[in-house]
Parts: C-alpha cells; sequence; structure tokens
C-alpha cells in the first residue's frame, strides 16, 4: 500500500525536476545568446568595417525591444500558453544567429539585433508561469534560485565558449554554432515534454470567472523595483573595472579579480536565496535586509581605498549579498500575480529591468565622462538605499489592502 501511494507522488518529483531542469537549460541559453555579439565584437568590427559606436547601437536595439515587447509577450503566454511561446523564443533567438553567420552585413546585424530582442522578452514570462504552476509550493524559492543561477551561468561561460568556437570554426561559425544551440535546446525542450502554463488552459467550472486587472499598484512598484534592481549593480557590472582602476589605483589584475569575484559570488547568492525563500514569507524584508547591509559595503568601497585583498573580500560579499534577494524578488511577483495571470506578471514586471539596462550605460558612463569614478559605487548605493525602502512598502500592501 505505501509502494502504491509514494508512486504518484515520487511521479510528480520526476516531473517537477524535468521541468525545472528544462526551464533552466532555457534560461542559461538566453544569457549565453546575450552575449554572443559583444563577444564577437572585434571579428564584426573588421567584416563590417563599422566602428564600436555602430556595434553598440545593435545592442541598443536589442534591448529596447526586448522592454518594448516583454508585456505583451506576457499577455500571449497567458492566452496561447508558455510552451509554445517559449519554443517560439528559443527557435527565434537561435536562427537570427544562424542567418547572420550566413548573410552577414551590417543591416543583418540589426536585424539580427530586433530578433533576439523579441527572443529575449519570451524567457522571463513564459519560464516563470511554468515553474510557477509546475513547482511544488514548498520548494517554490529553490526552483526560482536554481532558474536564475543558470542565466547566470551561460553569461559566465559564454566568453569561453564564444572564443573556443571561434578558434575552431572562425566567427562565422561561432555565429552558426551559437544560434543552432537555441534550436537544439528547443527540440530538447519538446523531447523532455515540458508541461504547458497559462490561464488558456480552462478548467471546469472556471468559464464564468471575472477577469482581474493585472496592472495593479503592486506590480506597479515591483516593476520599479526591478529598475532599482539592475541599477544598483549594473554599474558596477559595467564600469566596476575602469572606475577602480581610476578612481582607485587599483591594478587591471586586482580591479578583475575583484569584478570576478563579484559576479561569482551573486552566482553562489542565487543559490542561497532560494533555501531562504522557501523558510520565510517575508520576502520583502529579507530583500531589504541584504540590500541594507551591500550598501553599507559598497558605501566603504565607494569611501575608501581598499588594499587589493580587502577590497577583494569586500566585493565577494556584495555580489553574495546581491544574489541572495533574487529569489525573494521572484516571489514577490508570483504572491502579486493575479491568478492565471503569471506570464503578464512577469513580462510586465521585467520590463523594469529592461528600462534599467537602458539608462545605466548612459548614466555611469556620463559619471565616467565627469571623472567621477568614486559616484559609480556612490550612485550605486542611492539606488540600493532606494531599494530597501521599496521592498519593505512592496511587503506591506497586501497587509494594508486587507
Amino acid at each position: 500500500m505505501a509502494d502504491v501511494l509514494a508512486a504518484p507522488q515520487q511521479g510528480k518529483t520526476d516531473s517537477a525536476l524535468r521541468t525545472l531542469t528544462g526551464i533552466s537549460i532555457a534560461h542559461w541559453v538566453s544569457h549565453f545568446h546575450l552575449l554572443v555579439l559583444p563577444m564577437l565584437f572585434p571579428f564584426l568590427k573588421s567584416q563590417l568595417g563599422v566602428g564600436y559606436v555602430e556595434l553598440g547601437f545593435a545592442l541598443t536595439v536589442s534591448a529596447v525591444v526586448s522592454g518594448l515587447t516583454q508585456a505583451p509577450t506576457g499577455y500571449l503566454v497567458d492566452h496561447f500558453g508558455a510552451r509554445k511561446i517559449l519554443l517560439i523564443g528559443l527557435v527565434i533567438g537561435g536562427l537570427s544567429l544562424v542567418l547572420l553567420g550566413l548573410h552577414l552585413s551590417y543591416a543583418a546585424l540589426i536585424t539580427c539585433a530586433v530578433l533576439l530582442g523579441l527572443a529575449n522578452s519570451v524567457y522571463h514570462p513564459a519560464n516563470y508561469a511554468i515553474l510557477a504552476e509546475h513547482m511544488d509550493e514548498a520548494r517554490m524559492g529553490r526552483a526560482f534560485s536554481v532558474h536564475t543561477f543558470a542565466g547566470y551561468f551561460g553569461g559566465a561561460v559564454a566568453p569561453a565558449i564564444v572564443a573556443a568556437l571561434v578558434t575552431v570554426s572562425g566567427g562565422f561559425g561561432a555565429l552558426i554554432a551559437s544560434g543552432a544551440i537555441g534550436v537544439l535546446c528547443a527540440l530538447l525542450l519538446v523531447v523532455m515534454n515540458i508541461p504547458d502554463a497559462g490561464a488558456h488552459r480552462k478548467k471546469p467550472g472556471n468559464e464564468a470567472a471575472p477577469k482581474q486587472a493585472v496592472i495593479t499598484p503592486a506590480l506597479i512598484m515591483l516593476t520599479v523595483l526591478f529598475m532599482l534592481l539592475n541599477l544598483s549593480v549594473a554599474g558596477i557590472n559595467n564600469f566596476g573595472v575602469v572606475a577602480l582602476m581610476s578612481g582607485y589605483a587599483a591594478s587591471y589584475s586586482t580591479a578583475n579579480v575583484a569584478l570576478t569575484a563579484f559576479l561569482g559570488a551573486g552566482a553562489v547568492g542565487v543559490l542561497a536565496g532560494g533555501f531562504l525563500a522557501d523558510r520565510t514569507e517575508r520576502h520583502g524584508q529579507l530583500a531589504a535586509a541584504c540590500f541594507a547591509a551591500n550598501a553599507a559595503i559598497v558605501l566603504l568601497i565607494a569611501l575608501v581605498a581598499l588594499p587589493g585583498l580587502l577590497l577583494t573580500v569586500a566585493m565577494t560579499v556584495a555580489g553574495f549579498l546581491s544574489g541572495v534577494i533574487a529569489p525573494s524578488r521572484d516571489m514577490l511577483v508570483r504572491n502579486a500575480a493575479p491568478a492565471g495571470a503569471a506570464g503578464r506578471a512577469f513580462g510586465i514586471v521585467s520590463t523594469g529591468f529592461n528600462i534599467g539596462g537602458i539608462i545605466s550605460p548612459l548614466l555611469f558612463g556620463w559619471i565616467m565622462d565627469q571623472n567621477a569614478p568614486h559616484w559609480v559605487f556612490g550612485a550605486s548605493v542611492v539606488f540600493m538605499v532606494a531599494t530597501v525602502f521599496l521592498s519593505l512598502l512592496t511587503e506591506r500592501r497586501p497587509e494594508s489592502s486587507k
């Protein structure tokens, strides 16, 4: 009898593990694809005869397209099904790189950037909708953390993989092979029979259920929170090395080691944050506490020229704390999403990331042009403090609405 009762539970666990594995692989591909073009800038520059401004414009186009299409894609996820939209996104992103490798021109590069931005808009609403519907409630935080870690890992290994592909097959071959990874991932998800999610899957008796508004005050606040989260770390990620070298007399190697420690610790922090998210319902308070501590550490880095070892330790702790809050951040969105609207909810709030991604290069680049490298860290502290207050305010809203 015990075996009979245990069998359905084991099957449910195996299905959840398969789902988490497939969705995490897709998230790995999304972050990998984001870095393929930047890693090939030297090749693209020489082949196309353009400058870095023109190449950077392609990335801006991709970010703008992704930002404008996140929320509409969330609607498509909820209406047509997350699985279908995710597979389409993987194929579009993959084929855009393949076609660029087969026919390289600047017009093709911009077209590829548009398609990559469109594909990137798929992953958050589709992935989170599937995870929110099919993961065990008691392990939801850990599921979100594994998913986020897979994305971090995809970005971390992209430079090495693209470099290896260039060595083996040249720049054209690297574009084609990188794109093929997306198509192969889509086929893998089909073989794995990844489940679907979305409001289109009507349950008996729910046909007359009233529709709920998706753009709620809570989700608007979370969109701003996501923007602040991006701004609080983007300056360190993109300008940390040059800021440490020009403002703190750090050597190139020391600055790179410190930034690598920051990014690596962030990935580890994501996994730790998953366990914490499953052990508390106060996700806003957890995020606020981590960022308050983080703000104090980054303020120390901004004000004091730390020796190399202490700088690396401080950056490691700061990166870890930045990663810890990611699963709690996702739990806040899941808890705020109306029933059957997880895709739209995550699509809306993820727009905040894209807005931050558009603002941060301009803001922190301007700071560096003003010869104020200390403010790369100082501005990050300001955004972290704002994140602390907004995290606490976001968590209070459900209580005040009762």
